[in-house]
């Protein structure tokens, strides 16, 4: 049996091997030919898989590696009986940490603190749902906006609110809803002008989700007229391509890396290997336990006496994860619109090995019980015993 897979899926071939003979090829690249006499085949978002790839071929199942979907022709892959897969929740947890290196790196540039804050999250599934945990980590409040959950889960109101309240009172908006274009759910445009304009004045805006939730054009108003004070985008309208004056005028722009942890790429590829085995009737023989590399920073130290809380957070945060080098990277992008998208390509294809929070423990000194119950809530392990170093 034939299996494609695509090239960014970590350990891929190790654990597709198991089931067949392995093809690994860039996923942008992959042509009907190559699919031709395949039958199962693994990719991530940047492979179209619709009518024109797949008519005439083998392919019986289809499993992404990505939360997302809309790279797939679903509707086709269920009429032609071909099975197929998402990797729902793979990298939620590494979505989430993005938000918490880019709040910390602005609280630190900008001089406030996350504590007290209230964080609107627009979305609230398996990616929202970490975020407001780690946002309460951090001591923010947090609103929830979630409509068919709130009609599934909360019809009196008591857990998710309505949109025009959360951006009347959240110092901070996050997006992290999927990419629907149509229905009363519907996400294309929910940021647009007259969203921007009911903001709170002077709040953070993030959007984490797909690039054409928020239109461009509205938030650079938005940014001018200071009723946005900061942004930051992981997505952009017209991914690969994207505005450099939009990259300008916003604090933090990355190229759609949020979800890129090893973790969580790993955690694609075991979720895709799992449901083709259980597709073809066998159980799974491979596992990534053992492959799991040791990790660039086993350990930190970090002295937080006398030090505002932000500080300390970020020194630990950004000793694992600095969302500045992704940030600086894409606007070392080149002026030529082709010519950028394919570096916005470049920049996910070659994304380096960035480790989760989990797999680092940090040694406090001097630090508040508050801050390590924040330190532990957004994921990392504490060093010594429980309040070993830990001041009242």
């Amino acid at each position: 049996m034939k299996i494609v897979c695509d090239h960014n899926m970590p350990m891929a071939k190790e654990a597709f091997a198991t089931l067949g003979d392995v093809t690994v090829l860039d996923g942008r690249s992959i042509t009907p030919a190559d699919v031709a006499d395949a039958e199962v085949l693994a990719i991530r978002s940047t492979t179209k898989v619709n009518r024109s790839l797949l008519d005439g071929s083998r392919v019986r199942f289809v499993g992404t590696a990505t939360i997302g979907t809309d790279h797939m022709d679903i509707p086709h892959l269920e009429e032609r009986g071909i099975r197929w897969c998402s990797a729902a929740g793979c990298n939620a947890n590494s979505v989430s940490e993005y938000l918490v290196s880019a709040l910390l790196h602005l609280a630190c540039r900008h001089g406030f603190e996350l504590r007290g804050r209230t964080i609107g999250i627009v979305g609230v599934g398996n990616v929202g749902r970490r975020v407001a945990a780690k946002a309460e980590a951090l001591g923010m409040r947090a609103l929830l906006n979630d409509p068919p959950r709130r009609r599934a889960e909360d019809t009196a109101g008591e857990i998710f609110v309505p949109l025009a309240r959360l951006a009347a009172e959240s110092d901070i908006v996050t997006f992290h809803v999927p990419l629907t274009k149509s229905g009363v759910d519907r996400t294309v445009g929910m940021a647009d002008s007259a969203f921007l304009a009911s903001l709170k004045p002077g709040c953070i805006l993030i959007n984490a989700a797909r690039g054409p939730v928020l239109e461009g054009e509205a938030l650079l108003a938005a940014l001018a007229s200071r009723r946005v004070a900061h942004a930051v985008l992981d997505t952009w309208e017209g991914e690969p391509g994207f505005r450099s004056d939009l990259l300008a005028a916003v604090d933090i722009g990355t190229p759609h890396i949020a979800g890129h942890s090893y973790e969580g790429k790993v955690m694609g590829t075991v979720m895709v290997y799992r449901e083709a085995c259980a597709f073809l009737g066998v159980s799974p023989a491979w596992s990534h336990e053992p492959a799991m590399p040791a990790p660039p920073v086993p350990r930190l130290r970090c002295d937080a006496a006398g030090r505002p809380e932000r500080e300390s957070l970020w020194e630990i945060v950004r000793a694992v994860y600095d969302v500045r080098e992704d940030d600086r990277l894409l606007r070392a992008a080149p002026p030529d619109p082709a010519e950028r998208a394919r570096y916005f390509d470049k920049l996910r294809k070659d994304y380096p090995v960035r480790r989760e929070f989990t797999c680092t423990t940090v040694e406090l000194q001097g630090a508040t019980a508050d801050l390590a119950r924040t330190v532990t809530g957004i994921g990392f392990a504490l060093a010594g015993p429980p309040g070993a170093a830990v001041t009242a």
